[in-house]
């Protein structure tokens, strides 16, 4: 595995500021993705969001993709061409993701504001059933429910569900999965007979169906996903699906493709 120059850049950058960040110099929260709804969310953050990573796991899991996946497609495609497929994936997982997100932060917002309008034990337990936190709530909702006109439950109540949505907004994401599984539909649509041999499970499989596999399983993640997960698996949709949009429209441009 010789590694071509932007793969290294890209892991040296990765790594130095996940370095950075294990100092405990705060960039995160200045440089994740946030919801476009909060406060701290910043356009730049589309950029800067892909090269920040949570824990070791996530940046040890994602920089061995590529560097697995990533110089053949840098020497398949040259370094400029790599570097703009890199980030335009990268990006454009992004930009799902905050589509997905204010979608759902809106609808969690308009619930938030129908409840303040009629805040009582049973508007309360709705709400916290349709986001399965009525066992985390329980306590709470069963003495509002044997005081519902005291005017210290009632603001407690507004102010519960009001922490829940602020929290929500609160989370960034971060993390270079996006561009990571763009490249990774990439080279199942570049080379997709090459063999890889799995890991977990120990046998071999063409990069076609392991390319598909991961599509799927990402796409019913995201629609069924738990909320405990912690995976923003629509910004690694989103860069599977800006990765087959380029792959496409450079294949048809044969004369600049390779």
């Amino acid at each position: 595995m010789n590694l071509t120059p932007v793969v290294r850049t890209l892991l040296l950058i990765n790594v130095g500021l996940f370095f950075v960040k294990a100092l405990g110099i705060d960039l995160i929260n200045t440089f994740g993705l946030y919801s476009v709804l909060s406060p701290a969310f910043a356009p730049h953050q589309f950029v800067t969001y892909m090269f920040l990573h949570a824990n070791f796991g996530h940046i040890f899991s994602n920089m061995l993709g590529l560097f697995f996946f990533g110089p053949m497609l840098e020497q398949v495609w040259g370094s400029k061409r790599f570097t703009i497929f890199y980030m335009i994936t990268g990006i454009g997982a992004g930009l799902l993701f905050a589509g997905i997100n204010y979608f759902e932060a809106s609808q969690l917002r308009d619930a938030v504001v129908a409840f303040q309008s009629n805040p009582t034990p049973t508007s309360l337990e709705l709400f916290l059933s349709d986001r399965g936190l009525l066992s985390q709530g329980d306590n709470f909702l069963r003495v509002f429910e044997e005081n519902p006109t005291d005017p210290s439950y009632i603001r407690g109540s507004v102010q519960l569900v009001n922490s829940y949505y602020e929290q929500q907004l609160a989370v960034p994401m971060v993390g270079a999965s996006g561009a990571i599984f763009g490249i990774l539909m990439a080279f199942g649509l570049l080379f997709p007979n090459t063999e890889l041999f799995l890991l977990f499970p120990p046998i071999p499989i063409k990069a076609k169906y392991l390319v598909a596999f991961y599509g799927a399983y990402e796409l019913y993640s995201g629609i069924y996903r738990a909320q405990s997960d912690n995976v923003a698996h629509f910004a690694h949709i989103g860069g599977m699906l800006f990765a087959f949009i380029l792959v496409k429209y450079w294949g048809k441009q044969r004369n600049n493709f390779y």
